[in-house]
């Protein structure tokens, strides 16, 4: 069973990128996908310190510093002061990131549509649950990460979730 898993995950991941880059050129779009997955990641995580975003985004601490510049002059992000320490400050994404970010998202769903219209009922209802179980894990992941506890173990693979997706859901987990 695990390396049945191991090779689903391998190919999930592989086809997801697939995906995305089919997506992308569907849309036309120009942007780098740097640039909507370091909204993601804010809109995602909160105000965050520079450090984490570039990490959070897997980019290198410069290439995270030219994004969120580019980013602050278009009104998309913004940087605020850290609270607990002047030094540093925070990013975090606008009303205004928000907006851009939905409408790629939806730029990028209603490019893809063509491609999965035709798609018998049953199939939809499959890619409905398995976006909510993939998203519930990368849920559970990403708390995990953001407080690790020397008890806590990886118990990820263990249930999946039951509970049904709205259509809204389902179409804003696709994006």
């Amino acid at each position: 069973m695990a390396a049945q898993l191991t090779s689903i995950l391998g190919d999930l991941v592989s086809v997801n990128h697939r995906l995305t880059r089919v997506a992308a050129r569907a849309a036309h779009g120009s942007e780098s996908p740097a640039v909507w997955r370091t909204l993601s990641v804010l809109l995602t995580s909160g105000p965050i310190r520079l450090g984490e975003l570039a990490d959070l985004s897997r980019v290198s601490q410069p290439t995270a510093t030219k994004l969120v510049g580019g980013l602050a002059a278009r009104g998309w992000i913004e940087r605020t002061s850290d609270p607990a320490d002047a030094r540093v400050s925070r990013t975090s994404i606008t009303d205004a990131g928000t907006a851009a970010l939905i409408a790629w998202r939806t730029e990028l769903a209603a490019a893809l549509l063509p491609y999965f219209a035709d798609l018998p009922a049953a199939d939809v209802e499959t890619l409905e649950r398995a976006v909510a179980i993939l998203r519930d894990r990368v849920e559970q992941t990403e708390r995990q990460d953001a407080s690790p506890s020397p008890s806590s173990s990886p118990s990820l693979l263990a249930e999946p979730r039951t509970a049904e997706l709205t259509a809204a859901d389902a179409t804003v987990a696709a994006r």
